[in-house]
């Protein structure tokens, strides 16, 4: 394990092998797996397991009771609330040892995951969704999109700062600016972005 300027509760167990960037905070019961690699300033919750080749960014929340399984990958500034879920075998068994059919699941960079939300393997979920409670996610979700249900469909989209954006492509509008930040997006290809001057 590359020892650097972390903090982990003494009723944790992290697991030799692993990098853990300065800054990150690692609370009550939770294990870090052999082969993690966690990035600065990141924090887990109670009760959090992260398991082995799972790779974390910088400032990533994982709120208590996360279990982020083989195959994740999480971008920069991800929030993961309570009790979500991942998965990482689309067929699992007891009595079959799937371990070589992991599906990999990317989370880009500031994506929040709602309390109880399940994402299933194989999905990518774009910079800045926003995946809503108890949503069940079964395959990828675009940037900047709000999405909740089961399944998980769009219901709108976001900005950065997570304020729902108010913004209507029925009227032909193709431009719309947060109400909260200032920031400016369009509509263009079905999707929203970054407005680009």
């Amino acid at each position: 394990m590359k020892k650097t300027n972390y903090f982990v509760h003494s009723s944790s167990y992290v697991d030799e092998l692993c990098e853990i960037g300065a800054g990150t905070k690692i609370w009550h019961f939770c294990h870090v797996m052999s082969h993690a690699n966690i990035g600065e300033r990141c924090n887990l919750g109670q009760n959090v397991l992260i398991a082995s080749h799972v790779k974390i960014g910088n400032n990533v929340k994982i709120q208590n009771n996360v279990s982020v399984y083989e195959g994740v990958i999480m971008e920069d500034d991800v929030f993961c609330g309570p009790s979500m879920v991942f998965t990482n075998v689309n067929t699992p068994r007891s009595h079959i040892n799937r371990k070589n059919e992991y599906q990999p699941t990317l989370v880009k960079k500031g994506a929040s995951i709602g309390a109880n939300a399940t994402v299933v393997c194989g999905s990518t979920i774009g910079q800045y969704a926003f995946i809503g409670a108890g949503a069940v996610v079964t395959k990828d979700i675009p940037d900047y999109a709000l999405v909740y249900g089961n399944p998980a469909r769009v219901q709108g989209w976001v900005c950065h700062c997570g304020i729902r954006l108010v913004f209507d492509a029925a009227q032909s509008q193709t431009l719309v600016t947060c109400e909260a930040c200032g920031s400016r997006y369009e509509w263009k290809e079905n999707r929203i972005q970054p407005f680009k001057e």
